[in-house]
């Protein structure tokens, strides 16, 4: 007989029973965080949701558990959970199948980007829980192999971010269409008017459950910063990736291009890094986001958009190598670290022209983010061919005939080679 870790007795007093209770010891879950505490009584007592909690406190379990716990092992799909992205669609699945294990719960996630033809198959085994991103989603529902008629639970993992990205459509076509008598429960990080009025038109007299702190973010994030130039920012953040060892880290860029050299040189300098942007292909996204999953991968470059859905309770480090434009982005950056009670780190690269953006990050968080000092680093003066180039004389350097100089071309330096596409001028031929 397999043995099992002491069952978890606060999730068991939330009510929760056995089978999903097992899947929790597996799991290493002892005690349930606020949004569960709250949450999970809530659902159990079939009450529509509109929960308002922070990325990182646990929200996946709060709305799976009492949903998977309601599930009829004989009946056909009957719980759906939309989610913003690709990433966050295999994440939340993965995690839910966990706490499904002993429970003989089929769950499947569809997302964009993968063969319609193998999710379609997936489909057809008759999932009991359905993760996906909405355009997928809806995209099954008009071919009819997503049928809604037997659905008892909805959930909106992160509105206000499949908001941002543009769902609105699909999600309001999506709820539209589902006739069933069922439960919803709406996430999100922020609840802004727009969330409220979807809720007005889709929900039965919700609830609300907010466990969301007045402020932005967290003191378990020691925030800093280090001023440096563009030209001196990859060797900064080599030095403190060896002074600080993280275990498991971030590298945020604010652009594809810069998120492949970085990983590049990362890569070259001994550092286990990959890359993560738009560009990849899925298959090479989620291996990449599996072997960071697994800590198979120390340190993970990304944009901000490839890196939302990512929820990886053990990073501990996270650089911005470039100060984001949008203040807010900057919190959802650092709320990556210091998930569940842990301590985290945040160091952001700030060039002398940034100054303006990290003030207007202070005003919003309300707190003064402290400088750093990196023992050993000295800036370097701008590399000669980012100066500016001094403008031609007007004669476009043709010498007048018998006029001298100051310096002949004899004692001249001859300009520097920069590799094959720079080579040093040739001499003027005499006429």
């Amino acid at each position: 007989m397999q043995k099992h870790a002491t069952l978890p007795k606060p999730f068991a007093d939330l009510g929760i029973e056995v089978p999903l209770l097992k899947g929790l010891a597996d799991m290493g879950f002892k005690e349930p965080t606020d949004v569960q505490e709250q949450l999970i009584p809530a659902a159990l007592a079939g009450k529509d949701i509109l929960g308002q909690a922070r990325t990182g406190t646990g929200k996946t379990a709060a709305f799976g558990l009492p949903i998977l716990q309601q599930i009829d092992p004989a009946g056909r799909l009957q719980a759906m959970c939309l989610v913003p992205t690709r990433e966050l669609a295999v994440q939340v699945s993965g995690e839910i199948q966990r706490l499904a294990k002993y429970t003989g719960l089929h769950i499947v996630p569809i997302y964009g980007g993968a063969k319609m033809a193998t999710q379609q198959h997936q489909l057809g085994k008759r999932p009991h829980f359905v993760v996906g991103t909405p355009g997928r989603v809806f995209d099954f529902m008009n071919r009819g192999t997503l049928r809604t008629e037997d659905l008892r639970f909805i959930v909106l993992d992160e509105v206000d971010r499949m908001l941002d990205i543009g769902f609105r459509d699909d999600i309001k076509a999506i709820l539209g269409r589902v006739r069933s008598n069922h439960q919803t429960i709406f996430v999100s990080a922020t609840i802004e008017n727009e969330i409220k009025r979807l809720a007005q038109q889709y929900m039965n007299d919700p609830i609300e459950v907010d466990v969301s702190r007045d402020q932005l973010t967290v003191e378990e994030i020691h925030q800093s910063y280090v001023t440096a130039d563009r030209w001196d920012k990859f060797r900064v953040l080599m030095m403190l990736i060896k002074q600080e060892d993280p275990p498991i880290a971030i590298v945020f860029c604010n652009t594809k291009a810069m998120v492949r050299k970085v990983a590049q040189k990362l890569h070259e300098a001994g550092i286990n890094a990959q890359a993560i942007q738009g560009d990849l292909m899925q298959r090479q996204r989620d291996r990449v986001m599996g072997m960071f999953r697994k800590h198979q991968l120390r340190v993970l470059v990304a944009t901000d958009l490839a890196a939302r859905g990512i929820d990886v309770s053990a990073i501990t480090h996270i650089f911005n190598y470039d100060i984001p434009p949008d203040s807010e982005v900057y919190v959802h950056r650092i709320g990556r670290t210091a998930r569940m009670g842990a301590r985290g780190v945040a160091i952001t690269l700030v060039s002398r022209e940034e100054g303006k953006e990290l003030t207007n990050i202070e005003k919003l968080i309300n707190l003064e983010i402290v400088e750093r000092k990196v023992p050993g680093f000295k800036p370097r003066p701008p590399r000669e061919e980012m100066l500016p180039r001094a403008a031609p004389p007007p004669d476009g350097g043709m010498q007048a005939v018998g006029t001298s100089t100051e310096t002949s071309t004899a004692t001249k330096p001859a300009p520097r080679t920069l590799g094959g596409r720079h080579r040093p001028a040739r001499k003027r031929r005499r006429l």
